[in-house]
């Protein structure tokens, strides 16, 4: 688990330096800070800092392509902070000199909001810094962006001591930036699904960066506070986030909150307390797989899964499923509705409120469905027999559309042309896109009235 995540952290810096490559080759035209932003259905081009009008895509149903904006030739990585009128979207753009500046605008209009000054990441020239969001105890937003490296770019090979994560941290809504920097003897994992933003080796050693104060603290293997009795929370151990009372970590099988709760005794009833195993986490939750209680009927065939608070343990929805004949490759990775209503992870769906769970697949679990985005609304967005996320959205599968507020509900065909929101916002879905001239767009749409 731990090397996966390694893997997919160096994997998705792979992506986004191709994609900055791409932007440079095909940079003519552009602005001085590497982004055009020119409408699909107009011949010249917005001021600079201005959105574009947005590109017709064939879309879901629900949503107006003729309402929305339209950003083009920015990274296609961007992040969501905030509540209500004070959401913004951030992404980055590239500046001069190997420079990338962040940018954010209100996601229900697309007006510009503030920009940050251009700065260099500490990667390799030309790689741009990674993006997260963090929401902190408080309920204040950041934006957080970071790069590990060492100072002096011209300096021979680093040793351990001489390579630190910087990292930008942003106020969502004013802008104000506070730079933090963490000396780190190797490649870091970099997370923010609690209230700080939490760097870990991939394994048991840590730092905590609280975003309202620049404040950091240590994690040492040694003070985990493993809980008594538990034999496999001391293999594969692993930092996964920070919550209110403590460390969430998770070992083999089981998972604790340093000074908190123990997922033993937290576990949904009908299962076996000590089965539980931590998947993945998103803002505030956790989706863990457990196992049934020894001698049920379905044991052997079935699992349930569910979703708790982080801060507490409990648990706030679950549902009942056939384990697949293939483990995936991969843990299926949360996504929740812009108010937190819904979480959606893989063929899971969850309504928060209610506490029901949903598994979309065939009785035999076959067959099963790949959700991308879900709305405030209840209707989450996927693709039956894509192979993942990325592939859902890219146009593999068949694309549906399912109201997770019916009684049962069931997946809806879509057009086999349509492209799948990746996300929701303000009541906007969010659609990336790649033009023939391999230039990322984000384009967003007003739902139809």
């Amino acid at each position: 688990m731990r090397q996966r995540a390694l893997r997919l952290s160096l994997l998705a810096g792979a992506i986004v330096v191709a994609f900055f490559v791409l932007l440079a080759a095909y940079g003519d035209g552009a602005e001085e800070d590497g982004v055009e932003a020119k409408g699909a259905r107009g011949a010249g081009k917005p001021a600079a800092g201005s959105v574009a009008p947005p590109a017709r895509l064939t879309v879901p149903p629900a949503y107006d392509t003729a309402r929305g904006w339209e950003i083009t030739g920015a990274s296609p990585a961007y992040a969501l902070a905030g509540a209500g009128t004070a959401t913004r979207l951030a992404h980055l753009e590239s500046a001069t000199n190997n420079r990338f500046r962040l940018r954010t605008l209100d996601p229900s209009s697309g007006e510009r909001a503030w920009e940050g000054t251009p700065t260099r990441a500490l990667f390799a020239p030309g790689l741009p810094p990674r993006l997260l969001d963090v929401t902190a105890a408080d309920g204040r937003a950041y934006f957080v962006t970071w790069s590990y490296g060492k100072l002096d770019a011209t300096a021979p090979a680093p040793a351990s001591s001489d390579t630190i994560v910087s990292l930008d941290v942003y106020d969502a809504v004013t802008g104000d930036r506070r730079r933090v920097e963490v000396p780190w003897p190797a490649a870091p994992v970099v997370t923010a699904a609690g209230s700080r933003v939490l760097i870990s080796d991939g394994k048991a050693t840590g730092a905590v960066v609280d975003p309202a104060t620049g404040g950091v603290s240590r994690v040492e293997p040694g003070a985990l506070g493993r809980p008594k009795g538990c034999r496999d929370c001391g293999r594969l151990t692993e930092l996964r986030a920070v919550t209110e009372q403590g460390v969430l970590v998770g070992g083999a099988a089981e998972f604790w909150v340093r000074g908190g709760w123990f997922s033993r005794t937290v576990a949904p009833t009908g299962t076996a307390p000590a089965s539980g195993v931590l998947s993945s986490v998103a803002p505030g939750r956790i989706l863990a797989r457990w196992q049934g209680k020894k001698g049920a009927k379905d044991t052997a065939t079935h699992e349930t899964w569910a979703v708790h608070d982080m801060t507490t343990g409990k648990t706030l929805a679950r549902t009942h499923c056939r384990r697949p004949a293939l483990a995936p490759v991969d843990a299926p990775q949360p996504a929740l509705s812009p108010t937190g209503r819904y979480l959606i992870a893989g063929r899971l769906a969850f309504d928060l409120a209610t506490g029901k769970g949903h598994c979309f697949e065939e009785a035999d679990g076959t067959g099963p469905l790949t959700l991308t985005a879900v709305t405030d609304e209840g209707t989450a967005y996927g693709a039956a027999l894509a192979r993942s996320v990325t592939d859902a959205l890219a146009g593999g599968g068949s694309p549906v559309a399912v109201d997770l507020t019916a009684g049962k509900p069931e997946a809806v065909a879509l057009a086999p042309n349509v492209r799948l929101p990746a996300g929701s916002t303000a009541g906007m879905g969010l659609f990336p896109w790649t033009d023939a001239r391999d230039r990322p767009h984000l384009t967003a749409y007003a739902p139809r009235p």
